[in-house]
């Protein structure tokens, strides 16, 4: 193997290490996440709120693509990751609420 090519692993090793670790991170800040959201979803169930508030998914699609924006990334990935999540907890809120 090359020098060149010897560095290039290395910085691919580098690369993936960093990647293993914010998907570590990601994977346990969605657990904490959703942990939340079933509190919300058993208060919601207990004081006969409805599973979804749209006014308050609006706001937040807004605000994670002006963070998206900020941080570099496609607002659309974003808004598409925030609804997908938003869609699964209105199922938990659902769950709740039989």
């Amino acid at each position: 193997m090359s020098d060149t090519a010897a560095r290039a692993a290395e910085i691919l090793r580098d690369h993936r290490k960093s990647i293993d670790r914010l998907d570590a991170i990601l994977v346990y800040t969605l657990g904490e996440r959703f942990k939340h959201t079933q509190a919300v979803g058993v208060l919601k169930a207990e004081h006969d709120l409805p599973p979804s508030d749209p006014d308050r998914e609006a706001r937040q699609i807004a605000r994670l693509e002006d963070l998206a924006k900020r941080a570099d990334l496609d607002p659309e990935f974003a808004k598409n990751f925030l609804n997908f999540i938003i869609q699964e907890v209105i199922q938990h809120h659902k769950k709740h609420q039989e």
